[in-house]
């Protein structure tokens, strides 16, 4: 009995220890409602000066505050705090903006957003490169005009808040819809790098929606949202 109690005693050293885990019942132990990490979505709209990040305010937590940092990935030593801006008091301005001034070409950055509620805190971490997240804002003042051969003058102006046009150009795309017989139909075209394009074969009497969307000229990032829609309908006769 001796050398069987010395082999267990031996035996319980070299195996792992056993731990048993309890479930604990949500009558038992209540668990207060989870804060949701903030969903960030980060664009540029004027390469390379104005970049934005925004998350919307949580509409069960309205004392919610945040802290907003970003780093270079390979200098995460040196972290800069974000420029944080609330939502408005109208209830249009649901969105927090971190605005993130003077970013760096080509460079990888890391943003770390953290909701803090109540003692509890939940983070949302993110990387980016400048390039890839350009999008500039909708072109203006978009103007659609038939001439005297049928043809139709497009005309727009680039977005106000693209600062570099000089430096960094932008190209164009057109997309134009109409409906036939129930059905919608529409067709995209460019890039254009000019701000006017005269189109033709157009269907006399056919109401057509006309937008514009903006897209740096090499190609970064996306093209803008598009345009608010134009509607003319081509003139059945010559002017």
């Amino acid at each position: 009995f001796g050398a069987l109690l010395s082999s267990l005693l031996l035996l319980s050293h070299l195996l792992p220890p056993v731990y048993v885990l309890h479930s604990v019942t949500k009558s038992s132990f209540s668990l207060p409602d989870p804060l949701s990490a903030p969903k960030v979505h980060c664009w540029c709209s004027s390469y390379p000066n104005a970049t934005l990040c925004t998350w919307p305010k949580p509409p069960h937590f309205p004392t919610t505050h945040y802290i907003a940092t970003y780093s270079e990935r390979h200098n995460q030593a040196s972290t800069k705090e974000c420029h944080l801006l609330p939502p408005g008091s109208s209830s249009s301005e649901k969105f927090w903006i971190c605005q993130l001034p003077n970013l760096k070409l080509l460079t990888d950055y890391i943003i770390n957003i953290t909701a803090v509620h109540s003692g509890r805190s939940s983070s949302h971490l993110t990387s980016f490169m400048l390039e890839d997240i350009v999008k500039p804002d909708p072109p203006v003042d978009v103007r659609v005009s038939p001439t005297n051969n049928r043809k139709l003058l497009v005309e727009w102006s680039p977005p106000p808040t693209w600062t570099n046009l000089a430096i960094f150009p932008l190209k164009y795309q057109i997309i134009y819809q109409w409906e036939n017989k129930g059905i919608r139909r529409s067709v995209n075209l460019g890039p254009y790098e000019n701000t006017t394009v005269e189109l033709k074969a157009l269907t006399p009497g056919r109401p057509y929606l006309f937008q514009v969307c903006a897209r740096e000229l090499l190609g970064l990032g996306k093209c803008s949202d598009w345009s608010m829609p134009v509607k003319i309908t081509i003139p059945r006769k010559r002017l």
